[in-house]
């Protein structure tokens, strides 16, 4: 395939995905296009970020290219580059649910977010954007390396309303996560607090997933739902009975190669928000060609592997979406 054709392709296939909100208003008008300028990707590579941790959540940085594998439909696949990327910069996306479901818990978790994004922001490197949902997804402030204005812009969200969750993944992916160029040049990761319910959205669970695939995003998320509250550090901490909206969770996260957490203490919170910074300065990326190379447009499972290392636990994505001919 030409890189014209590949070129054409890939736009040819945001054009369709965009066209699904096109006749929403608010925070779905369409940014204007810049005609003068055209986004280039090659799409006969994939790339797949993945963590690697031992039986007991410790993170493993030792790996070399020959301890792993790369499937697809079970054929090994030819490992083009691999790295360490530990220090690629960071785009971070974090959404806030602000429904009346989570106020309960509203304050603990914008405060541990905006600590977080001080400890994890590296000024000139690193950039982060806020958004909010509760009846339709808003940006509330787009990419910046300011942790200042970005706890101020946190610190000012009241809850309320209803829950646009899939709204908010797609627009996020759509309208920004996309934007920095060449893709795997950079590290993306979408942190989402809330409950997992969506009573508001005008895109289905599925529809915000398969962008968050074609965007390389990976999903992190701190459940609002265990006993409504956080206690205090002398609670006893009772077993985690999963609802409706944290298998949703999980769903987003074990797709795209995250975790979910459920704090139910404050320091729990902190722990968790601290756990996924080293998880992002912690990452491996493989780029491998497919073979066969199908141009269909359809969704590839994959399979990252250790196969000597059973002690090893591996988180990826679970697959990509090919380009469409």
């Amino acid at each position: 395939m030409s890189a014209s054709s590949s070129r054409r392709n890939f736009l040819a296939g945001l054009a369709g995905s965009m066209a699904v909100a096109r006749h929403s208003a608010g925070a779905w008008q369409e940014p204007p296009i810049d005609r003068s300028q055209t986004i280039s990707l090659d799409v006969t590579r994939v790339n797949i970020l993945f963590t690697v941790a031992d039986k007991k959540g410790r993170f493993v940085n030792n790996l070399l290219k020959q301890d792993l594998e790369i499937l697809e439909l079970k054929k090994k696949q030819t490992i083009l580059e691999f790295t360490a990327e530990s220090e690629l910069p960071l785009r971070i996306a974090i959404l806030v649910d602000t429904s009346n479901s989570i106020r309960a818990r509203f304050r603990f978790e914008i405060e541990a977010a905006r600590a977080f994004l001080e400890s994890v922001i590296r000024k000139g490197r690193d950039k982060a954007l806020v958004y909010s949902f509760d009846t339709d997804a808003e940006l509330i402030q787009d990419f910046t390396d300011d942790t200042e204005l970005l706890g101020n812009k946190l610190r000012d969200l009241r809850p309320g309303g209803g829950t646009a969750l899939y709204d908010a993944i797609y627009a996020a992916c759509r309208d920004r996560m996309m934007l920095d160029r060449p893709m795997h040049n950079f590290r993306r990761a979408m942190i989402i607090i809330g409950d997992g319910e969506d009573n508001a959205s005008r895109l289905t669970r599925d529809q915000a997933m398969e962008y968050a695939q074609r965007t390389d995003v990976v999903i992190f998320a701190i459940s609002t739902n265990n006993s409504g509250t956080l206690r205090d550090q002398t609670a006893e901490r009772m077993p985690h009975q999963p609802s409706d909206g944290d298998k949703v969770l999980q769903y987003l996260t074990k797709e795209t190669g995250g975790l979910t957490y459920y704090p139910f203490r404050a320091q729990d919170l902190e722990q968790d928000f601290e756990n996924i910074a080293n998880e992002l300065r912690s990452q491996y990326s493989i780029l491998f060609r497919p073979e066969p190379l199908k141009t269909d447009g359809r969704y590839h499972p994959v399979e990252v592997r250790i196969p000597r290392r059973g002690d090893l636990v591996v988180r990826a994505r679970k697959g990509y979406y090919a380009p469409k001919e």
